[in-house]
């Protein structure tokens, strides 16, 4: 009965081939190494999700200030005094009521006024009198609706000349008031 126990020789040594095979085969590692490499990852480009894009309203209207010509240049016409004197003609009110429509409609421009003489009468008198013509017309500009502040004057007396002859008809064309225009 003893003997039974006791397992035979051939099986015992068949187990321990069979063990000795598993633990070659399990335990021991191949000749052949497999070195797993870590897979080169692609760069990641963060692309930004595309936004809804705003619905486009349609094309605005075209304002009609945009549509507008280029403004005409401004251009106002000397007036005459008659020798010696400041006080306005009716012609120069008229031609002055023209001006300050003008200016009116265009509240840019500002107008230098200059008051001019002939050669009669010496420097200092010349200069006052031009003065005055200007201021006259400034005034009248200023009665019609003209903003003082787009006024200016200033005198050359008999300094500046339009006609250097020393006649009637070009003494008569010296006597004035021009406009000077400024954006």
């Amino acid at each position: 009965m003893l003997k039974s126990l006791r397992p035979s020789r051939t099986k015992t040594i068949s187990f321990l081939a069979l063990l000795s095979t598993w633990l070659l085969l399990a335990g021991c590692p191949s000749s052949k190494k497999v070195v797993q490499q870590p897979e080169a990852e692609e760069p990641v480009i963060e692309r930004p999700e595309p936004q809804a894009q705003p619905e486009r309203s349609p094309e605005p209207e075209i304002r009609r200030e945009e549509t507008r010509p280029p403004l005409e240049p401004v251009v106002l016409e000397n007036i005459n005094f008659d020798y010696d004197k400041f006080d306005l003609t009716a012609t120069a009110r008229d031609i002055l009521a023209n001006h300050a429509s003008v200016l009116r409609n265009r509240p840019e421009v500002s107008v230098q006024i200059e008051g001019h003489c002939d050669e009669r009468g010496t420097i200092e008198y010349n200069l006052a009198l031009g003065d005055k013509r200007a201021k006259a017309v400034a005034n009248y500009l200023i009665s019609l609706g003209v903003e003082r502040s787009r006024l200016s004057t200033i005198s050359f007396g008999k300094e500046r000349p339009v006609d250097s002859r020393q006649n009637e008809s070009a003494w008569a064309k010296n006597r004035r008031a021009e406009f000077r225009i400024s954006n």
